[in-house]
C-alpha cells in the first residue's frame, strides 16, 4: 500500500522552511554589521552636517564640506595622500612578489625567513613609528651614524619626511603581502613548471610564463589591500612626522585629525564623510578594471 501523499500546500510550507533554514545563519553577522558599520556610517553623514558636540548639535547644511574644502594644505593633504597610497602599494606588490617567489623555493631555512618577514605585521604600528623615529634622528639616530656623511634629517626634511614614512610602512606591511603570494604560488599546479622545463626553459622563463600571471589572484588581492590601507593612512604618518615639517607630510587624514584636536567636530566628520567618499571613487573602479582583467586571465 502506497504511503499518502503530502498536501501541497505542507510541501511549500516545508520548503519555505528549509530555505529559511540558511539565511537565519547569517543574522548574526548581519546585526554586528548594521550596529558596527551602518549605523556609525548613516550617522556620519547625518552629523557632517550639522556643529555638533557631546552635548548638543545644529544644523548647518553643507558648510562643513566648503569650510573643509577650504583648507589651505588640503591639496597638499591629497596628493600626499595619493603619492604615499601609491608608493606603498607599489612597494609591497613587488617586494613581496619577489620575497614569494624566493620562500616558495628550496631554501633550507625558508620556514625561519618566513617568520621573520611576516614579523613587523604583528607588531604595534604605534611601536613602529617611535622606534623608527628614533633610529632617524638626525644626530643620535643609528641610521645617519651608519650612513656617515652621508645621513640627513629625514623626518626634518621636507623632501624626505613622508618618503621616509612611506619606506617604514612597506617594511612594516611587506609581510602580509608576502605570505598572500606564497599562498598565490603554492596553488598554481606542478605540471606548468614541468611543461616549462621541459621546453629547456629557464628559471626567468618559468617566471615570466607562469608564475607572474598565474599569480595574478594574489597581486589583486595586494593592490587592493594596500591602496585602500594607503589611502586611509594615518597612524604611521602621526606617529613619526605628525604632519611635518610644517604641513609637508600631512594627508587628508591627519587634516581630519587636527580638525578633531581643534574641536571642529561637524567639520572633521565632514572629512571624515569625504574621504570615505574619495576612497570609494578610487576603490570601486580599480576593482572592476582588476577584477575584469583577472577573469580574462
Amino acid at each position: 500500500m502506497k504511503p499518502a501523499a503530502e498536501p501541497a500546500h505542507a510541501r511549500t510550507a516545508s520548503g519555505r522552511r528549509r530555505s529559511a533554514y540558511p539565511y537565519a545563519l547569517y543574522l548574526p553577522a548581519a546585526v554586528v554589521y548594521l550596529v558596527i558599520f551602518l549605523v556609525p556610517t548613516v550617522m556620519a553623514f547625518y552629523f557632517a552636517l550639522t556643529r555638533w558636540t557631546l552635548f548638543d548639535s545644529s544644523f548647518v547644511g553643507l558648510d562643513n564640506f566648503k569650510d573643509f574644502l577650504a583648507e589651505q594644505n588640503l591639496r597638499v593633504g591629497f596628493w600626499n595622500t595619493v603619492f604615499y597610497a601609491v608608493s606603498t602599494s607599489g612597494l609591497k606588490v613587488i617586494l613581496g612578489l619577489l620575497l614569494g617567489v624566493l620562500l616558495t623555493s628550496r631554501l633550507r631555512s625558508r620556514g625561519f625567513l618566513r617568520s621573520a618577514v611576516f614579523f613587523p605585521v604583528l607588531v604595534s604600528t604605534v611601536a613602529v613609528g617611535i622606534t623608527f623615529s628614533m633610529l632617524l634622528k638626525p644626530d643620535t639616530g643609528l641610521v645617519n651614524q651608519v650612513l656617515g656623511p652621508y645621513g640627513r634629517d629625514w623626518l626634518g626634511d621636507a623632501s624626505t619626511a613622508l618618503l621616509s614614512v612611506a619606506l617604514v610602512d612597506v617594511w612594516k606591511g611587506v609581510g602580509l603581502a608576502t605570505v598572500i603570494y606564497i599562498a598565490g604560488i603554492a596553488s598554481i599546479p606542478e605540471e606548468y613548471y614541468q611543461a616549462v622545463a621541459v621546453d629547456g626553459g629557464s628559471a626567468w622563463h618559468r617566471f615570466r610564463h607562469v608564475t607572474l600571471p598565474l599569480s595574478w589572484p594574489a597581486t589583486y588581492s595586494v593592490i587592493i589591500l594596500s591602496f585602500i590601507g594607503g589611502l586611509r593612512s594615518f597612524d604611521l604618518i602621526w606617529t613619526m612626522t605628525r604632519g611635518g615639517p610644517g604641513f609637508t607630510s600631512d594627508t587628508i587624514a591627519s587634516i581630519i585629525y587636527k580638525q578633531y584636536q581643534a574641536g571642529f567636530f561637524g567639520l572633521s566628520t565632514a572629512g571624515n564623510v569625504l574621504l570615505f567618499l574619495l576612497v570609494t571613487a578610487i576603490i570601486v573602479p580599480l576593482t572592476y578594471v582588476l577584477g575584469k582583467r583577472q577573469v580574462e586571465l
